[in-house]
């Protein structure tokens, strides 16, 4: 038989650590709350420690870490604020359910803020396709993302999805979105004085939902089936109401604070309003509106139903809130006001159901530096040698390499999305980034000829084979993407999807992979502005422990000086191929799809990132953008050079000769996933300017090639013809494979 404290996610002694604090046991309302806002996804008890050491401020940055977003300027005009967030559980036990409630829940996260939604991106990971799982969660998932994102109107326009073993019964579900603001205008989770009210307003309050954070932070086991009640149901319709309305409330200036009802509830939202205003708060929860009858204080107070927002303001505002909100066909409620006292009391009629100080609520959970392991798999990954890896037939591992899930084209994915919705996309999903307008003409009406980039990446095979260097590996590719369209990153926020940390070796992968992300971001100058932790990503069943790959998701946002001025990865006309970057090492496929697919090998060493060389590559291909000097810019990444070029062929009438020299073996040249190296495409007037900007840069170039107008592709190694092909061929094997596998 469970305790009551395992009932919510508590310790014994998480327990008696309460009760000593609180002087008294709690009833059953009160554990809940303390349940909730103490659990793992909420007070971030393990990680919390570790976080400190990533940067998080630059001129440019308006609000970091501790919001509901983070917001960064963009010029005088305009700002944005941006999260991701992870809805990993809730996505195995109900995939659609799961996946439309996290897409819901981080446009409240922006909106919050006081910013308009305008985009979402979402990164996905799946067991392989021979699992039983896999194709389920997958369609569900990406049917979910698609009917609440299409439905509200905000589209999705990047993304990743990617198929691993270790993600069999722990899918990886992260969404983002970006909104975008007035400069100067934000709103904050914050009173600002004792007697201001709260005002709920959004959805009617149901039972679903209940102890969500709490099932959040634990593990899996064969019980999952039965948690099914805890995952949230959302309506995208109410989504957009709500939005609407919160805005205008906002323009009018209404709004004092705000915070959406997420984890916790009711619970949550308003002891975190009192938290970070010093404050206390009395609610009245009869004064909820509820779309199910007989449901108790405890039931009202940790419902995580959706589309709710609770929105503090002063007395005198309520009349023109609640015209809003009956304008829009919410629900409404003054729930509760803002106290001196400091504590966090509940009423249901004239029965105190809740009295806790808000600090014990909000700043009194444990903070864990949990012991550290290093893995005992490493050694062997590690002892890998490229070398004893016998010669293969190019053109029969190139076939393998472009029909893997992870490479193949993911447009069975994006296609269900709507990712123009707005008008303000201007690069689709499907290559390194993402470029959207930043234009918005009904309230707020806000223009500028600045662009935003967005690029998501989080290959957590990299990290798995060292944590520390393949945390630098991501935001190094994060912040390349963006660089790859011509612009420069602004800040990064990230996701870090990990196992259980009251396992050694999970917090030693935690520890090294946030000290890895945070020296990349000191050294390219990139803020982390905000972000999520979800661990406990595990399942224990009658086959034993399954931990997913440590997998921190990575979204960076860069700002082009002129939307108009961009390149996308493909090839636009007859020109010359090169690639340009750090190509002073040897090509090592360690952690490649390659190596998984063609040898079966997961191993090896994660190529290293010369973080310097990274800054300089960055800087040169935002020069070479704007001045006009190239056609098409591609990084090398999964699958490598090769598959990279063929990217950029894929979608036009053209084809490639490729000319290399090297003393590399060349399936190690042409598959390795090497950092710091980028595929552009130049016409022969601008190549003597390319050549001279990146030399001057102190990065180097190789001539590959060059994009010619029939429809083959040709690859010469050394003098010797390695691979002839049609382009067709090679595309129709890349465009249908995961359909197929579907």
């Amino acid at each position: 038989m469970r305790r009551i404290w395992e009932i919510h996610g508590l310790t014994k002694e998480e327990f008696e650590r309460i009760v000593s604090l609180l002087g008294r046991e709690p009833n059953e309302v009160e554990l809940g709350v303390l349940g909730a806002l103490w659990s793992e996804h909420c007070s971030y008890k393990s990680s919390k420690k570790i976080l400190r050491i990533l940067p998080t401020s630059a001129e440019w940055v308006v609000q970091g870490p501790g919001e509901n977003a983070g917001v960064v300027k963009i010029d005088e005009k305009v700002w944005v604020a941006f999260k991701v967030e992870s809805h990993n559980h809730p996505s195995y036990i109900e995939p659609f359910h799961g996946a439309a409630t996290g897409v819901g829940g981080i446009i409240r996260d922006v909106l919050s803020m006081g910013a308009r939604p305008i985009v979402l991106a979402d990164s996905l990971r799946f067991g392989e396709f021979e699992e039983p799982e896999t194709k389920h969660l997958l369609k569900g998932v990406v049917a979910g993302i698609g009917a609440y994102g299409n439905s509200v109107g905000v589209p999705t326009v990047a993304g990743e999805t990617f198929f691993e073993s270790p993600y069999r019964t722990n899918p990886i579900v992260n969404a983002f979105c970006l909104g975008i603001m007035p400069a100067g205008r934000i709103i904050r989770a914050k009173a600002t004085k004792a007697g201001q009210v709260l005002f709920l307003i959004g959805s009617a309050t149901g039972r679903d939902g209940i102890h969500g954070a709490v099932m959040a932070s634990g593990e899996f086991g064969e019980d999952a089936e039965e948690k099914r009640p805890n995952v949230q149901i959302g309506d995208p319709f109410f989504g957009k109401k709500l939005i609407e309305a919160v805005l205008e409330a906002v323009e009018r200036g209404l709004v004092v604070g705000m915070q959406d009802l997420g984890a916790g509830g009711l619970a949550g939202a308003s002891s975190e309003i009192a938290g970070k205003s010093g404050l206390g708060v009395l609610l009245h929860l009869e004064r909820v509106p509820l779309r199910e009858e007989g449901m108790t204080p405890y039931e009202i107070l940790l419902s995580e139903s959706q589309e709710r927002m609770l929105i503090v303001a002063e007395p005198e505002a309520v009349e023109e809130l609640k015209k809003i909100a009956q304008k829009h066909h919410l629900s409404w409620a003054v729930v509760g006001e803002t106290t001196e006292d400091k504590r966090f009391r509940a009423f249901y009629g004239d029965e105190l159901v809740a009295d806790l100080p808000v600090s014990l609520i909000v700043k009194e959970a444990p903070i864990y530096e949990r012991p550290e392991k290093v893995p005992d798999y490493l050694e062997e990954v590690r002892s890998f040698d490229q070398g004893s890896l016998p010669e293969v037939n190019i053109k029969e591992a190139l076939i393998k390499v472009l029909s893997s899930p992870n490479v193949c084209s993911k447009e069975w994915v994006y296609t269900q999305y709507d990712y123009q919705v707005g008008t303000n996309t201007v690069v689709k999903p499907g290559g390194d980034s993402a470029v959207v307008r930043l234009k918005w003409v009904v309230r707020p009406e806000l223009r500028t000829e600045k662009g935003i980039a967005i690029s998501v990446e989080g290959n957590g095979r990299m990290v798995f084979l060292d944590p520390y260097e393949g945390g630098k590996y991501v935001v190094a590719e994060a912040c390349r993407n963006v660089a790859c369209v011509g612009a420069r990153p602004l800040a990064i926020t990230d996701c870090l999807n990990f196992g259980n940390p009251e396992r050694p070796e999970i917090m030693w992968q935690l520890r090294r992979a946030v000290e890895g992300i945070a020296e990349a971001c000191r050294i390219l100058g990139v803020p982390v502005v905000s972000g999520n932790v979800s661990l406990y990503n595990e399942t224990v069943d009658k086959e034993g422990i399954r931990n997913i790959y440590p997998t921190p998701v990575v979204v960076c946002v860069g700002v082009l000086e002129r939307v108009e001025r961009h390149v996308d990865v493909k090839f636009r006309e007859k020109a010359n191929i090169l690639v340009i970057g750090d190509l002073s090492k040897t090509p090592e496929v360690g952690g490649s799809e390659y190596l998984k697919v063609v040898h079966k090998k997961v191993a090896g060493r994660v190529p290293k990132v010369d973080l310097e060389k990274e800054k300089k590559l960055i800087d040169v291909l935002a020069k070479l953008v704007e001045g006009g000097l190239i056609l098409s810019a591609h990084d090398v990444s999964v699958g490598g050079l090769l598959v990279t070029v063929l990217e950029s062929l894929f979608g036009t009438k053209f084809g490639a000769e490729l000319d290399i020299y090297s003393d590399s073996r060349p399936d190690f040249f042409l598959f390795a996933e090497m950092p710091t190296q980028v595929v552009v495409s130049v016409k022969d007037t601008h190549l003597d300017a390319v050549k001279d900007i990146v030399e001057a840069s102190g990065i180097e170039w190789m001539h590959l090639g060059r994009v010619i107008g029939e429809r083959v592709f040709k690859v010469k190694f050394n003098g010797n013809l390695l691979l002839e092909e049609k382009v067709e061929k090679l595309e129709e094997v890349w465009r249908r494979s995961l359909e197929e596998e579907l």
